[in-house]
């Protein structure tokens, strides 16, 4: 057996050989097919599929509260415990062999001017511990090093690839001091290579102890209850499964959630608080923001990218059987010297085999270079993506199974043919003859007709998408985005106590404004789009507090609306006079507010209350303004209601600061100008983003899946079109001798051209309609990530019917005028 598996692949390659046309073409069909979804399966395994780089990644839970509705305060991370639960949580880890915590964070390290930044990994004691990471130099952090009022003494711990990069691989670093911002800290240790942290899609730099925070921070969330900023995760003791400990921490939340219950808690939320559960996740995966946005799109393209390797594989076969015809004397004359079917069928399949892995081989290497393009697509201008793209055992059984199901398609159809083939026959005539003498063009039709469907399905994806991404960027958003700077400053080194901040503020606000080609600028909390989320409880004045709504808050300064050009719909912007603790409570609010509580959306005068926060307690404020609905948090959500109320009228005094700038003509003056200013006011640090750039980052989603899907779309295209041709082609050569006597009994070139295109238009048809119904279940299954589209759309699937139809009448015309061409006498004088 062996020894004749050894003859057939001498004879496939010698085969390949011969045919270098068809060689060429097939291989490069499978190697785009193959390549296509090798990166996709690549990058969709870095994000969703692979395990922590870390000891026994299956035994990890992460633990998080159920329901977190109710809970007030700012959140640094979704599904993030505040630092009282993680010590209370610490002292409940019966269930556990180890428990620890950890938060990622985005450090400044430049003394002065323009921002240079280091991910820093914030972690508990005993985290490297539970996790079994070893030092590649020095130590790592350990228990005794995380104790409350640590400091920058405690050290840091570097990952292996910041200390090659930055450090150059010293190996006497440990010991030496490095500079965090302003704070110089010795480094301990570094870690092992290969250890990325542990949320997919992001890399750390330094680790920290979590005991240190308060020297990098004004603020220190270390006895905050309202700060959502930790992820806790455990280790499950042998013998405990993820439900068991799940139960023992449901058991234990009640006395968790009453030690932990923050002073000044907003009275309304204070039973839900204590209702309250923990529950318990596997967390073998680590935990990605990157994965929750980009997942359902990865398998929607990983399942665009299979259609087109289907309608790559649908004209191999196509070929395939084309050659297989061609070569039906041969596999006659072999099967006459005594060859059996079997024989035969082994040689076929080894021939296929052998394009397969060749085509397959190819597309690997394509993978890998399409997959760093991929990562390099979904970072955004805040942060770089980090995925681990190492080729493991999925990705070489993912290959493997590409190598066996295109081998199977491409070779099924050589295979049939040479079933079928008589000996007698097909050497007594040099036009082979197949079963009863006459070619049955039925599969070849069922197979254009199944690539038209599945081209049809693709481009109406296609479409989908791009119209969807439209959508997003026409859409009204309440502010105009271009021609907006973002500029963000820290002057925490002027050291001004808390009421002088004010006036710096204004200063830097009146410096910026008075810049030549800035139309406008204002002060703001959050930034639209950004991602920053705070909301509180409202009640209308003269109602009770338990039938109020919560709403999405921000603090601006004067101008922001003339800045942002929102439409006033009545009343005033604020003033200067608005901007001291001592100023009268006002607020201005958008359309959506008046509507949610009841009101007339002109209405001003009208008052409300805003609940207690651990920043400041309950206060009365009144409607100044009313402001047109803008979108707060993403494009895609619905409008929220939105309260703005003055920046310097509450009790939060930072020693930093958010500018919107409205330029005219060219950023790169502005910007000059803008960080000269900054200089100007001492030490300062600072960083720059254009809103636009903030608005493409927060399209990446919608731009990967357009972006991707149109070149799938287009080769879907050509794949059909040049399926059509071959098709109608070989129809043609086939026919024409019948094309002859029809020419010589009278029929004009215009009745044969419309011959032609009928038997095309019948293919097309059917294609075109099961292709429809497959459009639409495909749809269904995206529909999550089309906006302002349903999956039904008719304009989008017509469009792509169209567009198809178009392809394929060219396609076909171009053999049916052929067809015409021919000469009548010499048609009739071949066999």
């Amino acid at each position: 057996m062996f020894d004749s598996i050894a003859h057939d692949m001498r004879y496939a390659v010698r085969a390949v050989r011969r045919s270098p046309g068809f060689s060429l073409i097939t291989v490069l069909t499978l190697a785009l097919g193959a390549g296509a979804n090798a990166a996709m399966f690549h990058l969709l395994d870095a994000v969703r599929l692979r395990t922590l780089p870390v000891r026994a990644p299956q035994e990890l839970v992460e633990i998080r509260v159920d329901d977190m509705t109710h809970a007030r305060g700012t959140w640094f991370r979704e599904a993030a415990l505040t630092h009282p639960l993680w010590e209370e949580i610490r002292r409940h880890q019966e269930p556990f062999s180890g428990v620890f915590a950890w938060a990622d964070e985005t450090i400044e390290v430049a003394t002065t001017g323009e921002l240079r930044k280091v991910h820093a990994l914030w972690v508990s004691g005993d985290a490297f511990q539970v996790l079994g990471i070893r030092p590649a130099l020095g130590r790592v952090l350990a228990a005794s090093d995380d104790r409350r009022g640590c400091g920058p003494d405690a050290g840091v711990v570097l990952n292996d690839a910041y200390w090659r990069r930055e450090l150059g691989g010293d190996p006497s670093v440990v010991g030496k001091l490095v500079s965090i911002g302003k704070i110089r800290t010795p480094v301990i240790g570094v870690t092992q290579p290969g250890f990325f942290g542990l949320e997919v899609g992001r890399t750390f730099d330094i680790a920290l102890p979590i005991c240190a925070e308060p020297a990098w921070h004004a603020t220190s969330r270390l006895d905050s209850g309202t700060a959502w900023w930790l992820t806790v995760m455990g280790r499950l003791r042998p013998g405990v499964s993820m439900e068991q400990a799940g139960a023992l921490l449901r058991q234990k939340s009640g006395p968790i959630f009453e030690a932990t219950l923050p002073a000044g808690y907003p009275s309304a939320s204070v039973t839900p608080y204590l209702a309250m559960k923990l529950v318990t996740i596997p967390a073998a995966t680590g935990v990605s923001r990157l994965r929750a946005q980009y997942s359902q799109a990865l398998v929607v393209l990983v399942g665009i990218t299979a259609l087109v390797l289907l309608i790559a594989c649908v004209n191999l076969a196509h070929l395939a059987l084309a050659r297989a015809t061609a070569r039906m004397p041969e596999v006659a004359l072999r099967l006459s010297l005594g060859a059996s079917r079997r024989q035969v069928a082994q040689q076929l399949v080894v021939e296929s085999l052998v394009l397969a892995i060749i085509g397959v081989a190819l597309g690997l290497l394509l993978a890998r270079t399409s997959s760093r393009f991929l990562v390099a697509f979904l970072a955004t201008g805040n942060a770089a993506v980090f995925l681990d793209l190492s080729v493991n055992v999925r990705t070489f059984a993912f290959a493997a199974a590409l190598s066996i199901v295109t081998c199977v398609v491409f070779a099924s159809m050589p295979v049939w043919r040479a079933a079928r083939t008589k000996p007698a026959g097909s050497l007594a005539s040099s036009r082979p003859l197949v079963g009863s003498g006459h070619e049955r063009p039925g599969v070849r039709r069922a197979l254009l007709a199944s690539q038209i469907a599945l081209s049809l399905t693709l481009l109406a994806g296609t479409v989908l998408f791009a119209r969807s991404l439209r959508n997003l960027r026409t859409l009204d958003a309440g502010f105009e985005q271009h021609g907006i700077a973002i500029a963000d400053v820290n002057f925490s080194d002027l050291q001004l106590p808390s009421d002088r901040a004010v006036f710096v503020h204004r200063e830097i606000l009146e410096r910026i404004r008075a810049i030549p080609e800035v139309d406008a600028a204002a002060e703001v909390l959050i930034v639209p789009l950004t991602g920053g989320n705070w909301n509180n409880r409202v009640w209308m004045d003269g109602s009770d507090a338990e039938h109020g709504r919560v709403v999405m808050r921000n603090m601006i300064g004067t101008e922001y609306f003339r800045t942002l050009r929102t439409a006033l719909l009545a009343g005033r912007e604020f003033a200067d006079a608005d901007m001291t603790p001592s100023s009268s409570k006002v607020a201005v609010v958008n359309e959506r507010f008046a509507r949610e509580l009841g009101l007339d959306p002109r209405t001003v005068g009208r008052r409300f209350w805003i609940e207690t926060t651990p920043l400041e307690p309950r206060a009365l404020y009144e409607i100044v303004g009313v402001v047109a609905n803008t979108k707060y948090r993403d494009l895609r959500e619905d409008d929220q209601p939105i309260v703005y109320v003055p920046l310097w009228q509450a009790a939060l005094r930072r020693p930093a600061g958010q500018f919107v700038i409205r330029f005219g003509g060219r950023a790169d003056p502005v910007l000059s100008a803008v960080r000269a200013t900054f200089d100007g006011m001492g030490p300062t640090r600072y960083s720059f983003r254009l809103f636009d750039a903030i608005v493409q980052d927060s399209l990446v989603r919608e731009r990967l899946m357009a972006t991707l899907a149109l070149p799938f779309g287009v080769l879907a295209g050509i794949l059909t079109a040049l399926g059509l041709y071959g098709v109608f082609s070989y129809t043609v050569a086939r026919r024409t001798h019948e094309i002859g006597i029809r020419m010589a009994l009278g029929a004009d070139r215009r009745t044969l051209i419309v011959w032609v295109l009928r038997e095309a238009a019948v293919i097309v048809v059917a294609g075109l309609m099961v292709g429809a119904l497959l459009a639409l279940a495909a749809g269904r299954a995206a529909s999550s990530l089309l906006f302002g589209l349903t999956p039904y759309d008719p304009p989008s699937l017509a469009l792509a019917g169209v567009l198809l139809a178009f392809v394929a009448t060219i396609a076909s015309y171009l053999p049916a005028r052929r067809a015409a061409s021919v000469d009548p006498v010499i048609a009739l004088r071949q066999e």
